[in-house]
């Protein structure tokens, strides 16, 4: 009911309704005016000539006559018919003129008989005034029908008087334009506003926004409105997120590369520990590698299509494999991973982006846990797919923050800092995985202490 198309279909009706209305007003005003009032005023005139005619010179002179005169008046026809029911002329009876003339031989017959001497001003004695059509009679006594009918020679009728054909497009054209103009200033009018937002989005004014005033409007084009203020909105936020990780990586490149140009410095010393300092610069040029293939990792990512191939992956085979690497580096803090239920669960994925992202999420479980606890692995299959889950016993994470982990370079004051950590950019890959497969990342804290974080895989991939 809130569609274009609607507004557009009842529109138009409306105007094709006001254009017949008004063609029909007109129409029947005109011929109001053109056909009854003259023939009422011209035809007693036409019939007292007749009648004088024919009480002079006979049926002969009236020939005369009304050769003379079947044309002098403008869109009608004069017909005279005798008593055999056909015109004196011989001429074929129009169409209207044969109907008014069958209904007055169906009314009865007025006789007028005049007094005696009439009048100057009366009507001749020869003269019958009927309500359908006038009569005259002859010398011999003959009654003759004098028919003025009017003249139509278009199909249309009464359309074909003079002025109404100009007046019904006039009337067309002012109620169409009015429509037109109408339909264009409501279509045109949100068009132009988007326009101008389009425009203002173009020169990195994020705040711009063109669905006011079209609150009340639930069309296509108020759709269009909002849906536009959703992208700039969308558009502002990830320029947003844009600047605070370029902000990050410089932040976290500019720490190793510092630590760098100390060990740099403490080389050039007459008495450094030289191998020591190359030491420290292999280290720092490692961790600068790691960092930028992080990067590069969550940049492929972050693109709409990832552009990795797939294939079928068999989930509790991943999951132990990285359970088992999780273990080795757990061994050396006194911490476990133990892995509790399978799920025998097969999904379209990247078999190695699928293992990172398990990988982050144990790593930093086995992080944050205390020494002499476990951490709990599970792969648990519901209507909507398979859930890997990954529970520790650390000190969990406020609740402001459980999903601000999965940003980029997001630390947890104190508790996850960039010593205790990595770079923080670990789960942030995870959960980018995890949408390139059709899932999520979810984190939330365990009633009796520690983090849980779920990773949601669909039972089918998108492929």
């Amino acid at each position: 009911m809130h569609s274009l198309f609607f507004r557009i279909f009842v529109l138009f009706w409306i105007a094709m309704a006001l254009i017949v209305g008004g063609s029909i007003v007109i129409t029947f005003a005109v011929a109001a005016r053109e056909y009854e009032p003259p023939e009422m005023q011209r035809r007693p005139n036409v019939a007292l000539q007749a009648s004088q005619v024919l009480a002079r010179g006979g049926v002969a002179q009236l020939k005369i006559w009304l050769e003379a005169n079947k044309n002098s008046i403008p869109d009608r026809d004069l017909y005279i018919i005798g008593p055999d029911g056909r015109d004196i002329l011989g001429r074929h009876l129009s169409e209207s003129a044969a109907r008014r003339l069958e209904f007055f031989n169906r009314e009865s017959m007025l006789t007028f008989e005049p007094p005696p001497g009439p009048p100057p001003d009366q009507p001749p004695g020869n003269f019958r005034p009927q309500r359908a059509a006038p009569q005259i009679v002859g010398p011999d006594g003959n009654a003759y029908t004098v028919l003025l009918v009017a003249r139509r020679p278009s199909i249309f009728g009464a359309l074909s008087l003079p002025g109404i054909s100009l007046t019904i497009v006039c009337i067309a054209l002012l109620v169409s334009a009015f429509a037109s103009w109408w339909l264009a200033q409501h279509l045109s009018a949100p068009i132009r506003r988007i326009q101008a937002g389009a425009r203002t989005l173009a020169t990195e004014n994020r705040h711009v926004r063109v669905s006011a005033g079209l609150e009340g409007r639930k069309d296509e084009l108020a759709v269009l409105a909002r849906d536009f203020d959703a992208m700039a909105e969308k558009l502002g936020a990830n320029r947003a997120t844009i600047t605070q990780l370029l902000r990050d990586i410089s932040h976290e490149l500019r720490s190793p590369l510092a630590r760098m140009r100390v060990a740099v410095g403490l080389a050039r010393q007459p008495t450094a520990d030289l191998p020591r300092q190359w030491d420290r610069l292999e280290r720092e040029i490692e961790r600068l590698d790691g960092l930028i293939s992080q990067v590069l990792k969550l940049a492929r990512l972050h693109g709409a299509d990832a552009p990795f191939a797939r294939e079928s992956i068999d989930v509790d085979e991943v999951i132990e494999e990285v359970v088992r690497d999780a273990n080795f580096e757990g061994a050396l803090k006194d911490c476990r991973v133990e892995l509790h239920t399978a799920a025998h669960g097969v999904v379209q994925g990247n078999r190695e982006l699928l293992r990172s992202a398990v990988e982050n999420v144990l790593r930093n479980a086995v992080r944050y846990s205390p020494p002499g606890t476990a951490v709990e692995v599970a792969v648990e299959r519901g209507d909507a797919g398979l859930s890997i889950v990954v529970r520790d016993h650390g000190p969990g994470v406020p609740a402001a923050d459980l999903e601000r982990i999965f940003e980029p370079f997001y630390r947890v004051a104190e508790s996850r800092d960039r010593d205790s950590g990595g770079e923080g950019i670990g789960l942030a890959i995870t959960a980018q995985v995890m949408k390139a497969h059709g899932g999520a990342a979810r984190a939330l804290n365990r009633g009796g202490g520690g983090l849980e974080v779920r990773l949601l895989l669909p039972s089918a991939a998108p492929a």
